[in-house]
């Protein structure tokens, strides 16, 4: 408990407090209408609102367990995990725009109402990061978060529809990075495409609307809609007869055997209605997609696999131009590593110099100016040698060892 939810609350105070105190953030300036923020923040506010209604409830009804799980889950499945994450960039890029300000109000929301809903429970720890916001910000009870008023709901905030196509980001995104982790394919390295079966109208419109979240979250260039899956996915169905059992004990044999003679269509029908009605001797079943299990079998260079209703296929064919792009960004993450030990400040431009290997030359020319943007390089040079004690060596991919040298540019 103390690292999964209150170190990660610490680590997104400290991620707030850090670029908060290099832009001057004092939460000063005129509130940002919620309407006029980015959809990502518009989301976490909708969340944090349809938290706050139900921790509410669980109190009343005394059930403070209950109101401590959906906290935790709040902070590191939503707003550490998917907002902080997606959002690092507004934080440590560009100047001190509306954009900016709109990002540091929301984070600040999150954290004090974080601190409100979960101060009966963790006193002293939600006592002080209250304080520590409050002290700069002067919004509050400066004295104590104790005695500071409950959060109240603000239903015009809470937008379901954008709360589940949201989700369904987080799903689909989850789905891929666990084929990845299967394959072995770092994240760092980019792939073509992705497949997704579409279940109706609603569902399409929904994943249009986050694709891109998605792909720049999974590091695929495309995505395509698969409206006819036949000849391209085959999936398989089972009986859960864990579900099964407790409802239908009895007819519980006939209703697998029925479910195993399920044809494409039939699955379909099940994974776009979220259920399905049988007639078992004389009785009737409403089958539900939890009482089944859905697998798709993979097809050749792709890898596939179904949860909750959704399928994905990704490609993991990787290409010589794909495999120059994924070097590219292991040479930014040893980069970035090599930043945080010379001591750097995140705004240090630097000049960097990186010795010639044939494996990784063309991967450094075709990427420089993606490299020199991640890394804030002001000048990159490819060397033939570096003097003595100049460089450090690294290693990538495939055994491929060269040395870089970071210097500070005035």
């Amino acid at each position: 408990m103390q690292r999964k939810f209150f170190g990660t609350l610490y680590n997104t105070y400290g991620f707030f407090a850090l670029y908060a105190n290099l832009d001057g953030f004092t939460y000063a300036e005129d509130e940002v209408a919620i309407t006029e923020r980015p959809e990502i923040d518009r989301w976490i506010i909708s969340k944090l609102n349809s938290l706050i209604k139900d921790v509410d409830a669980h109190y009343n009804n005394f059930e403070p367990t209950k109101a401590g799980r959906l906290i935790q889950d709040f902070v590191n499945d939503h707003l550490s995990n998917w907002y902080v994450r997606l959002c690092r960039r507004r934080f440590w890029k560009g100047e001190y725009s509306q954009d900016k300000i709109a990002a540091y109000q929301t984070l600040y929301k999150c954290l004090e109402v974080v601190a409100q809903l979960s101060a009966s429970i963790a006193p002293f720890y939600m006592d002080q990061l209250y304080s520590d916001l409050v002290e700069v910000s002067g919004k509050g009870n400066t004295t104590s978060v104790h005695l500071s008023d409950f959060p109240e709901v603000n239903e015009q905030a809470i937008d379901t529809d954008l709360e589940e196509r949201m989700a369904i980001a987080q799903k689909v995104s989850s789905m891929v990075l666990s084929l990845r982790k299967k394959e072995n394919i770092k994240v760092r390295q980019p792939l073509q495409k992705l497949m997704v079966p579409i279940l109706d109208d609603k569902f399409k419109r929904q994943l249009q609307d986050v694709e891109d979240l998605i792909l720049a979250e999974t590091n695929v260039k495309e995505l395509e809609y698969l409206v006819d899956t036949e000849g391209v996915l085959v999936k398989k169905i089972k009986p859960n007869f864990k579900t099964l059992g407790p409802k239908y004990g009895k007819i519980m044999k006939q209703i697998a055997a029925v479910v195993n003679q399920f044809n494409q269509e039939d699955i379909a029908e099940i994974e776009s209605n979220g259920s399905k009605e049988l007639t078992i001797e004389g009785q009737e079943v409403l089958l539900e997609l939890t009482d089944v299990e859905i697998t798709t079998q993979d097809i050749p260079g792709w890898l596939v696999t179904s949860e909750g209703g959704i399928t994905v296929a990704l490609d993991i064919t990787i290409t010589d131009e794909l495999k120059s792009e994924g070097m590219a960004r292991e040479f930014v993450n040893r980069i970035q590593n090599l930043r945080k030990e010379s001591g750097l400040e995140v705004t240090d431009k630097i000049h960097l110099k990186i010795v010639q290997h044939s494996e990784i030359n063309n991967a450094i020319n075709n990427n420089k100016n993606y490299i020199c943007s991640e890394t804030l390089a002001g000048q990159l040079d490819l060397v033939d040698e570096l003097k003595q004690n100049e460089g450090i060596s690294v290693e990538l991919e495939n055994d491929v060892t060269t040395l870089i040298s970071i210097e500070k540019l005035n």
